[in-house]
């Protein structure tokens, strides 16, 4: 005789509890010492050059300021003037377009801007003539050149990325 009994559905096993995790070991006392890789010390090395070549530009100034003549004939003195503001315009303009766009870039392109500013500024005033050429110059130091390079600066500082 064969008897037939009914399948049963198996049942699910009861999960077991969950349970928190065990918690981290606690972390060693003594610091472990970490390599630093070679690109990390490059910066370093750019920093020590840096520095270096800027003292070495000391002993420099001297020379240059003991030997230098006084007056001196040169041979491209307009296109020294006209590269130089044509330096700025580009700088301001570029600068304009990338402030227009949001681009953090304009950073870049502010401080730059700024730096041939100041330095058109200085050898405005330093070239110039003694009178009303000296007067001009200062005057448009004062007025334009260094103001509209303090405004650069200030853009330049302004789009540094945060970090």
């Amino acid at each position: 005789m064969t008897m037939t009994l009914p399948l049963a559905r198996p049942q699910a096993r009861p999960r077991p509890a969950a349970t928190a995790p065990a918690p981290a070991p606690a972390p060693l006392a003594v610091p472990v010492p970490v390599p630093v890789p070679a690109a990390a010390a490059r910066p370093n090395r750019a920093a020590r050059l840096l520095v270096g070549l800027g003292l070495a530009l000391l002993p420099w100034l001297v020379v240059l300021a003991t030997t230098l003549p006084a007056t001196t004939t040169v041979s491209h003195w307009s296109l020294a003037w006209v590269g130089l503001d044509c330096l700025e315009a580009v700088g301001l303009i570029s600068t304009g377009v990338l402030l227009r766009r949001g681009d953090p870039r304009r950073c870049l392109t502010a401080m730059a801007t700024s730096v041939l500013l100041v330095c058109d500024a200085w050898f405005d005033v330093t070239t110039s003539a003694p009178g009303a050429e000296v007067a001009s110059a200062l005057a448009m130091a004062l007025l334009v050149e260094l103001p509209l390079a303090l405004f650069c600066a200030r853009l330049a500082v302004r789009a540094l990325p945060r970090g």
